[in-house]
């Protein structure tokens, strides 16, 4: 598994300076002078991992030393700065030279060259605010990220799977990514004809490869809270993997689980997570929810009514709608749920 690493990257001018100069725009790295700074080594990787010649780039002072030391190619970066993730990025190329990072960077005038250079196998810009994390099992409210930090493989774990990050992407499931569900969810607008809606991403491609942070889920969630009136949504952490919304009952837990679009692969999707989290709540599951951006069809209702889920599905800005199993189904259901059946 990669590790995964904090990078406040955006908090100051000079910071930002940086970001326009070497993330915003690739860099030349075969003309002269430029060239001439690099190794043979250093050449052939930058070669290897970027054949036209032309990269994005970061780097860290000396004080960081031994934490880029365990670093690797594939590893992930998280750009923080200003309450925001501002970029998502995959290691590519990795080595010490202050002469090639001074010929971009100007040096710190207190820590000196950002002589840890790194480009980036890919990059995605993006715009997830701190408090989607905040809400990942594990993270804590008010960590504004400052200095940079390799989590654990825990929380690694967590936040990848969280902010729905791939490293690599499904060609066909790549050529269905659209953008109008999320841009609705974004200006809280009307979701027109769902049948031809998938998902919206960002998404960066380079030659060699493709970074994927899906953001339609976390939009939905996020309008969905907004209307139930919660400011501190909760996630659980279960051996199944981590919850897309954990509610408390007065009659024990509601686990919901939201999919970027309606279509029967993330009903079935949804259906399968939702019975694989269910044993694992703390209080005992006692109502299970999908939530898709619009209404799925009826055959699909009907999957998931036959297991006592419900549906939850929205049908104008900030407006939702639910679709209830029988409430026998539901309770005949519900130890099934919890694991408590006999044999």
């Amino acid at each position: 598994m990669p590790l995964v690493v904090i990078q406040p990257s955006y908090g100051n001018p000079a910071a930002r300076r940086h970001w326009k100069d070497t993330l915003d725009a690739h860099v030349d790295f075969t003309t002269h002078p430029r060239a001439s700074l690099l190794t043979s080594d250093q050449r052939k990787q930058l070669n290897e991992f970027h054949p036209s010649g032309a990269a994005r780039f970061w780097g860290a002072t000396s004080v960081q030393d031994t934490k880029m030391d365990r670093l690797h190619a594939g590893d992930i970066v998280l750009f923080t700065g200003k309450n925001h993730v501002r970029g998502i990025g995959e290691i590519g190329a990795l080595f010490r030279n202050a002469q090639f990072a001074n010929s971009m960077w100007t040096e710190d005038p207190t820590k000196g060259s950002w002589h840890n250079v790194y480009s980036l196998l890919s990059f995605a810009p993006t715009e997830i605010p701190y408090e989607e994390i905040w809400a990942l099992p594990g993270f804590n409210v008010g960590d504004n990220f400052m200095g940079l930090r390799i989590l654990d493989p825990e929380k690694a774990t967590t936040i990848l799977d969280g902010l729905d990050i791939e490293a690599q992407v499904d060609a066909e499931l790549g050529r269905q990514l659209q953008e109008p569900v999320a841009r609705a969810l974004r200006t809280h607008t009307d979701i027109v004809d769902g049948e031809t809606l998938r998902t919206q991403t960002t998404r960066y491609t380079l030659t060699e490869r493709e970074l994927v942070i899906h953001r339609t889920e976390a939009l939905l969630l996020q309008e969905y809270t907004d209307s139930l009136g919660i400011e501190q949504p909760q996630r659980l952490r279960t051996p199944a993997g981590i919850t897309d919304l954990h509610l408390t009952r007065q009659d024990g837990s509601e686990v919901v689980e939201a999919k970027r679009a309606s279509t029967r692969r993330f009903v079935r999707e949804a259906l399968a997570q939702l019975l694989d989290y269910a044993p694992h709540t703390p209080e005992p599951a006692t109502r299970l929810t999908a939530l898709f951006p619009t209404r799925p069809a009826d055959q699909e209702l009907a999957l998931l009514h036959r297991y006592g889920i419900d549906c939850v599905y929205r049908t104008h800005p900030r407006a939702f709608e639910r679709a209830p199993a029988d409430q026998e189904v539901r309770a005949g259901m519900t130890p099934f749920w919890q694991g408590r059946l006999s044999n």
